[in-house]
């Protein structure tokens, strides 16, 4: 039997591995890895896990948001969620954790409900017939701006939880 990894910090990182693109679960992987972090991919399938002893895959049972409850039961104060599911967003900052979407857009208590309302408005125009024009193909740029906002997060939530030198 093998010691559990020592983590960096006190958080977990939860990522919603549902239609999760696999650039994006690269970046967590080797963030994962090279910086110590617990991190665990929750989805209703068997995911591969990756060759790292940070990074932790839970398979939860088939049926809509099964796997987003799992998470916010879950996650506490200070944690991460990764996901593009902004109903999971709003459900995971009423428990005191932050999103990272998977363009880098971080969503906290001052702009999730907003990101809400406008994902409802659509969800409103499109049960009435109207088109609505969906998120642009994922490119480059985006796993660039999502590794910043990743990068950004860890390095803010290590700093806060860093003990103060005694004077």
């Amino acid at each position: 039997m093998t010691d559990p990894p020592d983590y960096a910090g006190p958080f977990t990182i939860w990522v919603d591995g549902d239609g999760l693109p696999g650039a994006v679960r690269e970046v967590v992987v080797r963030a994962a890895a090279a910086r110590r972090l617990r991190v665990v991919i929750v989805a209703n399938r068997y995911v591969e896990p990756p060759p790292t002893l940070f990074v932790e895959g839970v398979v939860v049972g088939a049926g809509p948001d099964v796997a987003d409850t799992y998470i916010v039961e879950h996650a506490v104060a200070g944690d991460l969620v990764i996901s593009d599911d902004v109903p999971l967003a709003a459900r995971a900052v009423e428990v005191g954790a932050d999103v990272l979407q998977f363009r880098g857009r971080l969503l906290d208590r001052q702009n999730v409900r907003e990101a809400l309302s406008i994902r409802n408005f659509g969800a409103e125009l499109r049960d009435m017939g109207i088109e609505t024009q969906g998120p642009s193909g994922w490119r480059p740029k985006d796993r660039q701006a999502f590794s910043n906002g990743l990068d950004k997060w860890v390095s803010r939530a290590l700093a806060r939880r860093r003990p103060t030198p005694a004077p």
